[in-house]
């Protein structure tokens, strides 16, 4: 083995450090900020999730069906969004330890169309003729809580975007291999 190259030990080492909440050694504090707001995202993703499943099983029930929701595609979709955000996670660690690609995939996929998704709805609710004061008078339980969890996940990606674009960032991602 060449004594230069690094030992299979030590892969197993950065990619543990990956999972770690403190930054390993020489990130740059844009990146570890970068990194942080990124799992912010996936937390109100996952709490978004979390309520849109109570409120299908609650709507299953209150709808007189003995609670005969449509099960399967709950669960298709839980296990689908799981296995998004299992590896939007994998992404996040990868761009914290100045993976060029993981910092291009999260613009482009949570960046771009992610933004896209979040802000969809209200754009075309507000198209079709809707104004900012129907949002209080028409809201439900659903908009309400949904609503806060959505601005806080939007306003993490936005600035987990900027965070990962500054000056220092970019020199991380130029320098790591």
């Amino acid at each position: 083995m060449n004594p230069r190259s690094p030992s299979p030990s030590s892969d197993v080492a950065t990619d543990a450090a990956a999972f770690e909440l403190g930054p390993p050694p020489g990130v740059p504090k844009e990146v570890q900020a970068s990194f942080l707001l990124w799992l912010t995202a996936v937390a109100a993703g996952v709490l978004e999730t979390i309520i849109r499943i109570i409120d299908a099983l609650a709507m299953g029930l209150a709808s007189g069906s003995g609670g005969e929701t449509d099960v399967t595609g709950v669960i298709s979709g839980v296990v689908i969004r799981m296995i998004v955000y299992t590896l939007v996670v994998y992404i996040i660690t990868r761009m914290r330890l100045g993976k060029r690609w993981a910092r291009i995939t999260l613009a482009v996929l949570l960046g771009g169309i992610g933004t896209l998704s979040l802000v969809i709805d209200p754009i075309s609710w507000l198209a079709s003729g809707n104004s900012l004061s129907d949002v209080f008078t028409e809201a439900d339980l659903l908009i309400l809580l949904i609503a806060p969890i959505r601005t806080i996940h939007l306003a993490a990606v936005i600035a987990a975007l900027v965070l990962m674009f500054l000056p220092s960032a970019n020199t991380y991602f130029r320098t790591s291999r």
